[in-house]
């Protein structure tokens, strides 16, 4: 296991160091230059100067891109130009509310769709198939910012059952341990903080699990009914074995190969694609601050934001290819 998960990471490194040269030449090609871009376009020709020898841009190519790769090896993505911080402690400080938020959709998806998608897969052409596959296209057919939207003004404004924004109500007294709104009111036992972070929870993980739910559920389903065709399960169920026994053992462990490659990836996706969702509920996560660093053009934060997203995908496969081995130990010797 432990050679597995060092091979793994040595191969992330080439991964690493491409999206790093895609990202300096993509910085090198923005109209005007990097200095043209955060000045604006108003900028004269000495400002855009006096920037360009600031940040090192007269340098040679290969000297701007040796500082581009020491800065990121130091975790330094530069300064933000709406906030003035640094880019690295303004994600530090947001990434608690995406985690949470990205972990209660996928915990939302996986819980409803492994089951359903089991279940279609065992009552194929009954009414839970036909719904199930019918309603798994209507949630990726539905944007879900519209979905956001619509969850928000009948659960929220309407019916007034959930908070309608942020991540705690403003009169809460809570403690910050983690960052992680609901489980500090757990460590801390102010559970009254912790169940309202939870109510403010609800809406977006619904929201933002849509897609991934109706994702599982279809491959779920597909891969069960793969592996209901085998002869190993045939074979199974003629000595007479448990169906427990059945379904756990030889069914689900040996369709979950596929839904666990999609999990991953959905779940780094989830981390990615939460900026509509969190700029809906004004959740204050990494999302919502990425929308307005696209709105004003703050460079360093988006390139900070895509070496984050790229390292978030990276753990994730690792992760990944240590849930196969555990599944199918097979997967160890290649």
């Amino acid at each position: 296991m432990l050679r597995l998960v060092v091979r793994r990471l040595l191969q992330l490194i080439p991964t690493l160091l491409g999206l790093s040269v895609l990202l300096f030449i993509w910085l090198n090609r923005l109209p005007g230059g990097p200095a043209s871009a955060i000045l604006g376009e108003r900028a004269t020709e000495a400002d855009v100067a006096r920037i360009n020898r600031a940040l090192g841009l007269d340098q040679p190519l290969y000297v701007q891109y040796g500082r581009f790769i020491k800065r990121l090896f130091e975790l330094d993505l530069g300064t933000s130009v709406q906030t003035g911080q640094p880019v690295w402690d303004e994600f530090v400080l947001r990434f608690p509310a995406t985690v949470e938020l990205s972990l209660a959709a996928m915990l939302l998806a996986t819980a409803v769709g492994i089951p359903l998608g089991y279940l279609a897969a065992r009552k194929r052409g009954g009414w839970l198939d036909v719904a199930s596959v019918s309603g798994s296209l209507l949630g990726i057919c539905i944007p879900v910012f519209f979905l956001a939207l619509l969850l928000k003004g009948v659960f929220a404004v309407e019916l007034g059952i959930f908070p309608s924004f942020g991540r705690q109500s403003t009169g809460i007294d809570a403690t910050d341990v983690t960052g992680f709104a609901v489980l500090d009111g757990v460590l801390t036992g102010e559970l009254d903080a912790s169940w309202d972070a939870l109510m403010h929870l609800v809406l977006p993980a619904v929201a933002l699990s849509s897609i991934p739910l109706a994702v599982i559920v279809r491959m779920t389903r597909a891969s069960v009914l793969e592996v209901l065709g085998e002869d190993y399960i045939r074979t199974a169920e003629s000595k007479g074995l448990e169906r427990r026994v059945v379904r756990g053992r030889h069914i689900l462990r040996n369709a979950m190969l596929p839904v666990v490659t999609a999990v991953g990836l959905l779940t780094g996706s989830l981390l990615s694609g939460a900026v509509l969702t969190e700029s809906v509920f004004s959740f204050g996560g990494i999302g919502s601050f990425i929308r307005t660093a696209i709105d004003a053009r703050d460079y360093p934060v988006l390139v900070g934001f895509i070496m984050f997203i790229a390292m978030v995908y990276v753990l994730i496969n690792l992760l990944v290819d240590l849930a196969y081995s555990v599944i199918d130990p097979r997967v160890r010797v290649h």
